[in-house]
């Protein structure tokens, strides 16, 4: 009942930029919470950054300082940008996000992923 849609992955140079965007639509009342995770072939998934409805944000800390998650609440869209990026960068990258719907009081939901390549 509730979709999320990644956008803006693709192949960067190492010290490039990033910019992705993932929108929530389906049958949402209140978005508590939405941020990005990664998957590294061979990896774990692992957080990347999440921000609450009024803006805390949380980091991975080892991210911390190369990589910003912001949220247009009015859109149900959450960003995530990156200047500076780093071969090990290299991950499929999921939205997420922590949803009130109109048939529960919370969950949490998934985007299909984006893939993010830093090669030169």
């Amino acid at each position: 009942q509730v979709q999320l849609v990644e956008s803006g992955g693709g192949l960067v140079q190492p010290g490039g930029s990033l910019r992705l965007s993932c929108t929530a639509s389906g049958s949402i009342f209140s978005i508590n919470a939405m941020g990005w995770y990664r998957q590294a072939p061979g990896k774990q998934r692992e957080l990347v950054a999440t921000i609450t409805s009024g803006g805390r944000t949380n980091y991975a800390d080892s991210l911390k300082g190369r990589f910003t998650v912001s949220r247009d609440n009015a859109k149900n869209t959450v960003y995530l940008q990156s200047n500076s990026l780093k071969p090990e960068d290299t991950a499929v990258y999921y939205c997420y996000a922590r949803v009130v719907t109109t048939y529960t009081p919370s969950g949490d939901y998934w985007g299909q992923g984006t893939q993010v390549t830093v090669s030169s």
